[in-house]
């Protein structure tokens, strides 16, 4: 009778979608580094926001979702208008940690 109950009990959350990874939560590196560098134009959560009269785009989904990991990272250490180059505040490996958040903790994928 147990068996049925958590069987029933894991097939009801099957189709919950997953948590949104929450960056004011994280106490992970590169939240942190988000916070300091990237929240500014792109808000606490990444979902973008509106600044001086210019949408700033999400990193979460949108025209972010669909660009590979070395496009983010050319936009990231080399900047592409508005947005500003990197290069010189991270270091390479502080960039290369960025992509994989957005990737993996933003994006939700695996790649």
């Amino acid at each position: 009778m147990i068996f049925i109950a958590f069987g029933i009990s894991a097939c009801g959350n099957a189709g919950a979608p997953k948590k949104s990874f929450s960056i004011a939560e994280s106490k992970s590196y590169e939240a942190s580094l988000f916070r300091q560098n990237c929240a500014i134009c792109h808000g606490q959560e990444a979902n973008g926001k509106e600044m001086d009269g210019r949408i700033i785009p999400s990193l979460r989904y949108g025209s972010a979702a669909t660009k590979s990991e070395q496009e983010i990272y050319d936009q990231i250490k080399n900047g592409k208008l508005p947005m500003p180059a990197f290069k010189d505040q991270l270091t390479e490996e502080e960039i290369q940690k960025m992509v994989r958040f957005i990737r993996r903790d933003l994006q939700g994928k695996d790649e």
